[in-house]
């Protein structure tokens, strides 16, 4: 009986010669990742045990990036306090200002998370980086603490779920809406504990910004982690940013999964979640005259260059409506820096966007376009929960860039076709 990619790459983080599904087991720890909300009680905890210096400076990311620029006295205190940290333990990966994008998108991009990598985040959505061929999950406040102090945590080796995909993707049809009809179709604990892995003909041809927003949205069907096995568009994409080395892995022939779906990706169009979770799926033609009040194009599901490339081919020559609030969140500086360049930026400006720094703000209420009662938001984030972006009584509608573009223009929930 063979291993699936996700037990051969906790396998690898152990002494062990043979794991199983559901068997405990502790690893070793490749990155340990915090950010400005989560990290100051994960340091807590460290100096509560008596931490005196961090396992490895080189392998602990803190990045302030959902509350930054601070929008208030408290998440200023915050800031401080892990600011302090990473300049007393030395800390290599810790970002701010300038500095700082969303963290999903920033530790891919500076090659900090590679392929065959066990890494572990304080933060649900570090699921994300199973794109790159590597084991990532969420854990708590107390485990990063706990990984900061021994550089191990404990896990039990989770059963893997096979989704084969396959079938030429139609014009607007991306990543974001592979995995939204995913989580449509087996809802938000269809995967709960398990390891989602991709593959299929679809998934071999799927650029990296689609699978990153796919992998991202594991956990929202309750995934242990989402993964892709790692191929030629990995290798595109990690050999000029890798600082070290790296090692791909994929499943064996015989590997046993708990399940395996099928999806002919020919037959999608553009999906959209309805309030409030993100199963509640249906395709945009089912939509219905849905008026919005914002359209947020950004986050670490979907505020990657290319995803701005496809919201500004949209919006070129429009402008949206009068009505909505249109706001742009790219993820990172260096995105910032080649939308400018590309002449992204100005096509928002004139489409009347309104151009946020790298934040995770909007997207979990925090600030930088929180909704009113009453209000309506169509986003490319990745949960609709009851007040995810503002007042209990607002509604998040989820899509893709190409969808919220269009719905930004047309005033209501759209497809690009319509326009």
């Amino acid at each position: 009986m063979g291993n699936t990619i996700t037990e051969k790459i906790l396998m690898a983080h152990t002494d062990l010669k043979k794991i199983t599904a559901g068997q405990l087991i502790n690893a070793k720890v490749d990155i340990a990742l915090g950010n400005d909300i989560t990290a100051p009680i994960a340091i807590k905890e460290f100096k509560k045990a008596q931490g005196k210096k961090v396992f490895d400076k080189d392998k602990i990311a803190l990045i302030l990036d959902h509350f930054t620029p601070n929008k208030d006295i408290s998440s200023a205190q915050q800031c401080k306090f892990i600011r302090k940290f990473a300049s007393e333990q030395q800390i290599t990966h810790f970002y701010e200002g300038g500095q700082v994008g969303v963290e999903h998108a920033l530790l891919p991009e500076l090659g900090i998370v590679l392929p065959g990598d066990l890494v572990i985040g304080a933060d649900s959505h570090t699921c994300t980086y199973g794109a790159l061929g590597a084991f990532a999950t969420g854990v708590g406040s107390t485990d990063l603490a706990a990984a900061m102090l021994t550089g191990e945590l404990w896990f039990k080796v989770p059963q893997s779920m096979k989704f084969v995909i396959n079938g030429k993707m139609p014009k607007w049809v991306s990543g974001k809406d592979l995995i939204l009809n995913i989580i449509g179709r087996i809802g938000v604990d269809g995967a709960l504990y398990q390891a989602m892995e991709f593959t299929g003909e679809t998934i071999s041809k799927l650029p990296m910004a689609g699978r990153l927003s796919m992998a991202n949205m594991a956990i929202e069907a309750g995934a242990k982690n989402g993964i892709f096995a790692p191929d030629a568009i990995t290798t595109q994409y990690v050999e000029n940013r890798a600082k070290r080395p790296y090692k791909f892995y994929c499943s064996d022939a015989d590997a046993v999964y708990s399940d395996t779906i099928e999806i002919d990706a020919s037959k999608l169009e553009p999906q959209v979640a309805f309030p409030h979770l993100p199963s509640n799926v249906k395709g945009v033609s089912k939509a219905g005259n849905v008026k919005i009040d914002q359209s947020l194009i950004g986050s670490c599901t979907n505020g990657r260059i290319e995803d701005l490339r496809i919201a500004a081919q949209i919006l070129k020559n429009h402008k949206a409506a009068s009505h909505v609030r249109l706001i742009v969140v790219p993820a990172t500086p260096f995105i910032y820096k080649q939308a400018l360049q590309e002449g992204l930026l100005e096509i928002f400006l004139n489409a009347g966007a309104v151009i946020s720094p790298p934040s995770c703000g909007a997207c979990l209420g925090g600030h930088l376009g929180i909704l009113a009662e009453g209000e309506r938001a169509i986003a490319t984030t990745n949960r609709n929960f009851v007040g995810r972006m503002g007042h209990p009584k607002s509604e998040v509608y989820l899509a893709s860039p190409a969808v919220a573009a269009a719905s930004a223009v047309l005033g209501r929930i759209a497809s690009p076709a319509e326009l």
